[in-house]
């Protein structure tokens, strides 16, 4: 009697030891690093760093503009100032403000759009032309003259005079030269002497070429509407398309050769610190001080996602718009994407290039799950050849 029992307590132990070794194993496999294996990637420029600033949308939608140069030009690098398009947007900003009797947003962020406006109008710059830090730092921090100039123009706004001076526009330009820089007429490149204009036209940029892209439900599809978030003070239009013909068009980009200005909201728990962005259902946790901690959380704080194996929702029409209209999808922040990579276990994976210097894991690239960009994508700008003929002939795009 003693010895059967002795027995079974021992099949009893065999059998709760294999199903924990199994837990364990099955925890381990879960929690395994991800490997990423690239499938597709385009030329991009080196990581930059927006640091206290608001605007990751120049640093992002430049990017873009860098590598549709090199893939047109066929050169290996370059490095187009952000601070000639922010003094330039800041301008246009502040007089429409103004017109507006203050009825528009007036802070650091804006939208994709903005740059091509900024580039068509006034030209570009390159970096070393207009590096923008007339302010005693290494890095861009913002804060001070955004609230500055919002004080600027808010004091015109309210102007006791009645009607405004000739000189309220220059005073708005000084606050922008003492803290970005004089825009420069004339410059140098390889010898040759160049305006802002010219030099846009030397490289062949073509605001013309470029289209906004959206994915929402209360505009019919296959139709253009401005997409309402206050850093869209231009009211520029997108493109609307079904999920599904959006996703295509993003993904033929990338095998076509061509690069997504991509905005996202990066508020979420699965856009983690370390280069990771997924769709767990964990709750959000936020963050403050730099534009990385502002979105993602202080180190210390921030809960990691990190892990390969996690389990992602199935995003839907239907979980887009929803998360829009109640304001849990908002134009948190613009990135860069540039390739396609899967994990170890075959999924994808979009390739995106951050503007928060070597940060993370991956020296400031991220790694977006098809699951993440379907859903917490706010609009994309790409070619109008990066479409599939079938899609822009639905749009009318020629």
């Amino acid at each position: 009697m003693v010895k059967r029992f002795i027995a079974t307590m021992a099949l009893a132990l065999t059998v709760v030891s294999g199903f924990a070794q199994e837990k364990t194993d099955s925890t381990a496999k879960k929690s395994s690093e991800y490997e990423f294996t690239v499938i597709k990637e385009n030329p991009v420029t080196s990581v930059k760093n927006q640091y206290r600033s608001g605007t990751c949308w120049c640093f992002s939608a430049l990017s873009f503009i860098e590598s549709e140069i090199m893939k047109e030009k066929g050169i290996d690098s370059l490095d187009l100032s952000e601070m000639f398009v922010v003094s330039k947007s800041y301008h246009d900003r502040g007089i429409k403000y103004v017109r507006l009797d203050g009825h528009l947003n007036f802070a650091a962020g804006s939208s994709f759009g903005d740059v091509l406006h900024v580039i068509r109008d006034y030209g570009i710059v390159p970096q070393d032309v207009m590096p923008g830090l007339n302010y005693g730092t290494e890095k861009p921090e913002h804060f001070e003259m955004d609230e500055g100039l919002k004080g600027y123009v808010d004091a015109i706004v309210k102007n006791p005079n009645r009607t405004l001076t000739t000189a309220w526009v220059n005073g708005l330009d000084g606050i922008l030269e003492a803290y970005l820089g004089e825009i420069p007429e004339t410059f140098e490149v390889d010898g040759v002497t160049y305006t802002p204009e010219s030099y846009r036209d030397y490289l062949g940029i073509n605001p013309d070429d470029y289209v906004s892209l959206t994915s929402f439900t209360h505009h019919p599809f296959y139709s253009s509407f401005v997409i309402e978030v206050c850093d869209n003070w231009r009211w520029d239009s997108s493109y609307n398309l079904p999920l599904d013909e959006f996703m295509e068009v993003m993904y033929n980009a990338i095998d076509k050769g061509y690069t997504i200005a991509w905005g996202s909201d990066v508020s979420e728990t699965g856009f983690t610190r370390d280069g990771i962005a997924t769709v767990p259902d964990v709750d959000k946790k936020p963050g403050a001080g730099s534009d990385q901690e502002k979105w993602v959380g202080k180190a210390e704080e921030k809960v990691s996602e990190d892990n390969a194996g996690v389990e992602e929702k199935v995003i839907t029409q239907e979980m887009r718009q929803n998360d829009y209209d109640r304001k849990l999808t908002t134009d948190d922040h613009g990135m860069h994407i540039y390739g396609i990579a899967q994990d170890q276990e075959g999924n994808k994976f979009f390739m995106v290039k951050n503007s928060w210097g070597d940060a993370g894991k991956y020296d400031g690239i991220w790694y977006a799950s098809d699951a993440f960009v379907r859903y917490k994508t706010m609009n994309i700008v790409v070619n109008k050849n990066a479409i599939p003929k079938d899609i822009r002939k639905k749009l009318g795009i020629k």
